[in-house]
C-alpha cells in the first residue's frame, strides 16, 4: 500500500478564559491509501477533533495535514469547502438523513455539492436498499437509516470515508452488518477511517491508532485482522 495520509506535529489548541487547552499535543502518523483504520481512546482524548481535522471541518492550529500530496492544513476557507465537496464522505452516529426526502433523494444530495457523483440506484443497490428507494426515513429501521447515511457518503466516490461511532446506535447484528458494507468500500481502494469506544472493531482493523490526552499513543499494523463474522459482538 502506499502512504495516502500523513500528520506531522499537528497541534489544535482551544483558549477558554485565560487558560489554553491542546485538543491535538504533537500528533504524527501516516494512514496508508485503501487501509481501514480504527481509532481509539477515553472520552476526550482528541479522536473527534482529529476527525474534524481529517475531514477539513476544522483546522489544525500548527503542523501539517499531507493527504496525498496536499497539505490541507494550509487551505484556506474555500479549498476546505472543495475538499470536503469531491474528496471526503461523512458517516456519523445519528445519521443525520432528511426526514423529509425519500431514501433516493435523500442520496442525491451530492449530487448538488460534487461533480464527482455515481449514479444512486447503483450505489443503493450497493447497500441494498434499492427496493426502499421512495420511502421516507421514518419507514426504514435505524440499520437502514444508516446505509442511507452510507449510500450518501460513497455517492461522490470519495477517497476518505470518515466515520464517527457509525454503529453506537445500532444493535450488534446491525452493526455487523454496517461494518461490512464499510469494509467493502476500504477494499476497493477507499481509505476508511473509524472513531470508536468499542474496542472490538480494532479485531477486523487493517491498523490501530491509540489516543490519549491529545496525543498517538500507539499506531499498530494488524498483520492478521479478523474476519468480520469471527468477532463475537
Amino acid at each position: 500500500m502506499n502512504k495516502f495520509i500523513e500528520l506531522k506535529n499537528v497541534r489544535k489548541s482551544y483558549v477558554v478564559g485565560e487558560q489554553k487547552f491542546n485538543a491535538l499535543d504533537g500528533i504524527d502518523l501516516s494512514i496508508n491509501q485503501g487501509e481501514f483504520v480504527v481509532i481509539l481512546g477515553p472520552s476526550g482524548a482528541g479522536k473527534s477533533t482529529l476527525l474534524n481535522l481529517l475531514g477539513g471541518m476544522d483546522k489544525a492550529t500548527s503542523g501539517d495535514i499531507f493527504i496525498g500530496e496536499n497539505n490541507i492544513a494550509k487551505y484556506d476557507d474555500k479549498e476546505l469547502t472543495r475538499y470536503r465537496a469531491n474528496d471526503v464522505g461523512f458517516i456519523f452516529q445519528f445519521y443525520n438523513i432528511m426526514p423529509t426526502l425519500t431514501v433516493e433523494e435523500n442520496v442525491n444530495l451530492i449530487k448538488d455539492v460534487t461533480n464527482t457523483s455515481k449514479d444512486s440506484k447503483e450505489i443503493l443497490k450497493s447497500v441494498g436498499l434499492l427496493k426502499h428507494a421512495n420511502k421516507f426515513p421514518q419507514e426504514l429501521s435505524g440499520g437502514e437509516q444508516q446505509r442511507v447515511s452510507i449510500a450518501r457518503a460513497i455517492m461522490k466516490n470519495p477517497k476518505v470515508l470518515l466515520c464517527d461511532e457509525p454503529t453506537g446506535a445500532l444493535d450488534s447484528k446491525t452493526g455487523v452488518e454496517v461494518l461490512k458494507l464499510l469494509r467493502e468500500q476500504s477494499d476497493n481502494d477507499t481509505t476508511v477511517i473509524i472513531v470508536t469506544h468499542n474496542a472490538l472493531i480494532a479485531d477486523i482493523a487493517d491498523r490501530v491508532i491509540r489516543i490519549k490526552n491529545g496525543k498517538v499513543e500507539e499506531s499498530v499494523l494488524n498483520k492478521h485482522p479478523k474476519n468480520i463474522d469471527e468477532v463475537k459482538w
